[in-house]
């Protein structure tokens, strides 16, 4: 290949996408080349969910779990002399917080760095399970009359479109089984086909008009053919229950989670322009480590709160029971299944972000823990070391 070959395929492959995707550039210039980060929500538009006075704050338990800070790390039945739980749950993933509740006392609570418990940070991903949540609640309260409706009952402009649209449904959805052409990246790569990723997935998160977007879409196959995790399905999901329920993704959430829960601090939903004001239910969410935890505490309580019924038992259990099927993964929820080891005589489930932001709920030993930090956990994966130490920690009494 000659010099010119070189510069022309260097141009075609990079320079010129680059160039012609704003949003690639807009999300360069925001977050810089390895993309968002726990704060990146503040630089976007955004809502605020408004916490009440009515508070609810966990008690912090008289004895607190230290013992934690020495157990040794175990990876796939590999013991760690030299590491300890706490330097594989934290240090040497750049972990900011790890918060543990049993039932509803704080049991263990440990921050450092930029992230402390009541410091509002983005959770990415994790999102994607409270908008499960939201979806719940719609269709108990008959704004979503069955998660076996079509898309199109809900996004009518999408029937003038591939017809596929119409064969897809609320549950395929909620299972990422859309069958749409959509990857998750944030890597850049000199090949025309994963640019053209990155632009789409540089869109989603800085475009200016996410619905113009999914008009584009195509399919790789039909809906409900398999599972495959891409965060554009929960995008359409966050759409359809605006669309139902007549009210903004803030707003819907004030009202049936934030307010009833007794949140301790406002949180905070990115969306993509004043003009369009679609919100970012795939990822956009910030909010506090310890109302995080209120999150699993409902989940615990299997969708009550304080006596009142939030959202429907069966809608927990849809989400949590552990199941191989669809890879660990329904209704935006993984059970630990997906972890890929032999199932735990106490296993949980959870709900995860980039960047490790994880979520774990354990039934059976009545704990919630959350973890927060800056970089995704490449030391070791943290839905994998909190259900090892659920299955270490005493019985609940």
């Amino acid at each position: 290949m000659n010099k010119y070959q070189c510069m022309r395929n260097l141009w075609a492959c990079f320079v010129l996408p680059l160039l012609t995707s704003c949003s690639i550039v807009r999300g360069y210039m925001a977050d810089g080349a390895y993309g968002p980060t726990s704060f990146s929500y503040e630089k976007q538009l955004k809502d605020t969910i408004i916490n009440r006075s009515d508070v609810f704050t966990f008690r912090r338990a008289d004895n607190q779990a230290y013992w934690i800070d020495t157990l040794h790390f175990f990876n796939q039945g590999r013991r760690y002399t030299n590491t300890t739980m706490w330097e594989a749950i934290g240090p040497k993933t750049d972990t900011q917080g790890v918060l543990i509740i049993q039932s509803d006392s704080i049991v263990y609570e440990k921050c450092t760095g930029d992230i402390f418990p009541d410091k509002i940070a983005g959770v990415f991903s994790v999102t994607k399970s409270i908008t499960s949540l939201l979806c719940g609640i719609a269709v108990d309260e008959g704004y979503i009359k069955s998660i076996d409706d079509p898309v199109t009952d809900y996004l009518p402009e999408l029937k003038k479109k591939n017809q596929m649209w119409q064969k897809l449904t609320i549950r395929h959805l909620l299972d990422m089984q859309s069958g749409l052409d959509f990857d998750d990246t944030y890597s850049l790569s000199l090949k025309i086909k994963n640019i053209k990723r990155l632009h789409a997935m540089a869109k989603l998160n800085y475009g200016r008009n996410i619905s113009a977007q999914i008009k584009k879409l195509n399919f790789r196959q039909e809906p409900g053919a398999e599972h495959n995790y891409e965060s554009m399905t929960t995008e359409i999901l966050g759409i359809a229950i605006e669309r139902a329920t007549k009210r903004n993704f803030a707003e819907y959430l004030e009202e049936k989670v934030w307010t009833p829960l007794g949140m301790e601090s406002p949180a905070y939903m990115n969306y993509d322009s004043q003009k369009h004001h679609t919100a970012h239910a795939f990822g956009g969410l910030a909010l506090t480590m310890r109302d995080l935890a209120k999150i699993g505490l409902l989940y615990l309580n299997r969708g009550e709160w304080n006596g009142r019924r939030i959202v429907s038992e069966s809608w927990i259990e849809q989400s949590t029971a552990y199941s191989r099927d669809n890879e660990g993964y329904h209704f935006c929820w993984y059970n630990t299944s997906c972890i890929g080891a032999d199932k735990p005589e106490f296993p949980g489930y959870y709900a995860m972000g980039i960047r490790g932001q994880v979520l774990y709920v354990n039934p059976y030993k009545h704990l919630i823990m959350v973890r927060l930090g800056l970089r995704d956990d490449t030391y070791a994966h943290i839905p994998y070391l909190f259900e090892q130490l659920s299955n270490l920690w005493p019985e609940y009494k």
